[in-house]
């Protein structure tokens, strides 16, 4: 059975509801064009490597920064969406009161994940604010902002899994 959007939405009426799904898409178009960016810069090395044999400094550090805003703002919009790892054939084939306590602690665990990538993050952001990038001009902290984001994206959209959908992974 596939997993449709519509599929996903049910249970999760209401303002709030119709909030986060907007914050949702906006975390997929910024893990969207953080991936095109991270192919265009790549690119641009290639290319002055080779082409105009002179690599520029900067590719390097802006590469990683996008590959971790992809990855951050992915796995909070995976977690919104269970698509995240887990062990999902066996919860879907456990009595209804055990996928509860199954699902709860998955959730649970996404949560305090989250929380930590956030806070640690955070830490480690205002405490390399002040230092500069290798190669790049901009303040090393910064690498640590998709962590510090997409870590409260997934405790925010873990909350919201936890409290809509009980039973199943899909909403229903």
């Amino acid at each position: 059975m596939a997993v449709t959007e519509e599929g996903l939405n049910q249970g999760r009426g209401g303002w709030l509801g119709g909030a986060l799904t907007v914050l949702a898409r906006i975390a997929t178009v910024i893990a969207g064009a953080s991936l095109v960016g991270m192919a265009v810069v790549e690119g641009w090395q290639v290319f002055a490597r080779y082409v105009l044999n002179d690599s520029p400094s900067w590719t390097e550090p802006v590469a990683l920064l996008l590959m971790s805003t992809v990855m951050m703002v992915g796995a909070a919009v995976g977690t919104r969406n269970d698509a995240h790892f887990g062990f999902f054939i066996a919860v879907e084939h456990t009595p209804v009161r055990l996928r509860r306590v199954l699902l709860a602690i998955a959730r649970l665990i996404a949560i305090a994940v989250g929380l930590m990538l956030s806070i640690w993050g955070g830490r480690l952001l205002v405490d390399g604010w002040g230092v500069p990038m290798a190669g790049a001009p901009l303040p090393q902290g910064i690498v640590f902002l998709p962590f510090c984001v997409g870590g409260a994206l997934i405790v925010v959209f873990a909350i919201e899994r936890l409290i809509t959908s009980p039973t199943s992974r899909t909403g229903a």
